[in-house]
């Protein structure tokens, strides 16, 4: 799209009498609503009698109206417009415009400088002879059709010329026989009558058809009042099995409430087990973390009251006289109080009161030792 076609084109549409204001910036974007308007008032502007529908709300509506559109001036104005740019409604559809409002534009201004000089009064008189001249450009298109058709005609039949004028040239002049022109007027006139007797024939069906279609539809009126009683009867007798009937419907919706309640406070109860049941579970799982917490330091403790049990034992020895033979006693002491370890480690759960007592036996075995160097 170019500045120059866009600007010829509201040119083009004002000075042919287009109503609306045509702006150069409508066919920045697409605005199909636009472009059907001017393609619709541009066909009426060329031919006033054209139908085109001017739906253009749905998708197949817009395609059948730029087809219809694309048609109607290709067979009329000798006008190719391109379709695809048209459905596009921008910039691109404004070139395909301007082929229709070239053509009008010119026609207008044949008329050279005369034009300039005509008032508003005269440019609508112009618009209506327009019309006028369009419808009467159709009838002669019309007319060179069938002459065309007729000159073809007439052609084929001078080729049989030849044949024909022996034909003829016989039959003229041949005399006139009165019996057989009055054999053929007879055989003419009994066809004819034939004819006759055959639409009066059809006639008299007609009004038999007509009695039995009459007859047949009053009979179906009778049925159908007939059936309309014995419904409305039908209608009014209350069946037998009708309380029998009432009474189960209403044992069967008590039994659907009852049902309805028990199946809710089912689910409730089964919601209140299993928030029960998860509330243990966490309660449990709390328990044990706080029973691993408190056996690691229990464990922890006992640990300390060793190390400092076997600190003291190691400081006690290191006083003694004979350093050789006390520390393989030391020794032995502390093989015996690892497996004392051993043994406290395994009943530390049930009591841990002992480990205490067991800490300071190893503390005072080396008091024997003492004396026993005393003695030395």
């Amino acid at each position: 799209m170019s500045f120059r076609d866009l600007r010829n084109f509201t040119e083009m549409m004002k000075a042919l009498g287009y109503p609306r204001l045509i702006s150069m910036e409508n066919f920045r974007t697409p605005n199909f609503m636009l472009v059907s308007e001017v393609l619709l008032w541009l066909v009426k502007r060329y031919e006033p009698q054209t139908d085109i529908p001017p739906d253009v709300e749905t998708e197949q509506d817009r395609v059948f109206f730029i087809k219809a559109v694309a048609q109607f001036m290709a067979t009329k104005a000798h006008i190719k417009l391109n379709t695809k740019k048209l459905y596009q409604a921008d910039g691109y559809a404004v070139k395909e415009l301007l082929k229709i409002t070239s053509v009008l534009y010119g026609a207008m201004n044949t008329k050279g400088t005369e034009r300039t000089e005509v008032s508003e009064e005269d440019s609508s008189k112009f618009k209506f002879d327009l019309g006028s001249k369009v419808a009467d450009l159709k009838a002669a298109r019309q007319l060179a059709s069938e002459i065309t058709s007729k000159g073809a005609s007439l052609y084929d039949l001078l080729g049989k010329e030849v044949e024909l004028r022996e034909a003829r040239t016989e039959s003229i002049a041949r005399p006139l026989e009165i019996n057989e022109a009055e054999k053929m007027m007879k055989i003419a006139i009994d066809n004819i009558l034939e004819q006759v007797q055959k639409t009066k024939d059809m006639l008299n069906n007609v009004t038999l058809d007509e009695a039995n279609l009459e007859a047949r539809i009053e009979k179906r009126k009778l049925e159908l009042e007939i059936s309309q009683k014995r419904l409305q009867t039908l209608q009014s007798v209350r069946p037998a099995f009708m309380d029998e009937y009432e009474k189960i419907e209403e044992e069967l919706q008590k039994q659907y409430s009852s049902y309805l309640e028990k199946f809710h406070n089912l689910s409730y109860m089964e919601q209140l087990l299993d928030e029960h049941r998860r509330t243990e579970q966490e309660m449990f799982e709390e328990a044990a973390n706080i029973l691993h917490l408190m056996q690691n330091r229990l464990k922890e403790e006992e640990q300390n009251l060793l190390k400092s049990g076997r600190r003291s034992g190691k400081r006690i020895v290191g006083t003694m006289h004979g350093g050789d033979t006390e520390e393989d006693e030391d020794s032995e002491d502390s093989e015996i109080d690892l497996d004392d370890d051993d043994d406290d480690e395994e009943v530390e759960d049930d009591s841990m009161e002992i480990s205490p007592s067991k800490s300071n036996r190893r503390a005072r075995k080396p008091e024997p030792l003492e004396e026993s160097d005393n003695d030395f």
